[in-house]
């Protein structure tokens, strides 16, 4: 079973594989916004990855293009769009 780190608070959760960043953070109660309901709209629910960046799902096209209309860098993800397969740690922005 896969596990995700959330930081800044260093909470280590265990999840099923395919379960996405923003359905981990709803689980555990991490405060992860999300404005939209999950549907890669808002990009509210924007997270760095520090580690593990090969244990998520690929990222879409659709994922990519509105990471790209905020300017942010590869290590960037949609917690709505990527599935967790690994052991992944990320850093929830202020």
């Amino acid at each position: 079973m896969p596990t995700i780190t959330f930081l800044p608070t260093g909470r280590v959760c265990s999840v099923d594989e395919g379960t996405t960043i923003l359905q981990a953070s709803r689980a555990h109660e991490v405060g992860l916004s999300h404005c939209c309901g999950g549907r890669a709209l808002c990009t509210t629910c924007r997270v760095i990855v520090q580690e593990g960046i090969e244990n998520l799902s690929d990222i879409e096209e659709y994922e990519y293009d509105m990471l790209e209309l905020l300017h942010l860098g590869p290590s960037y993800r949609l917690g709505c769009q990527a599935k967790i397969y690994g052991d992944v740690v990320v850093r929830i922005p202020d």
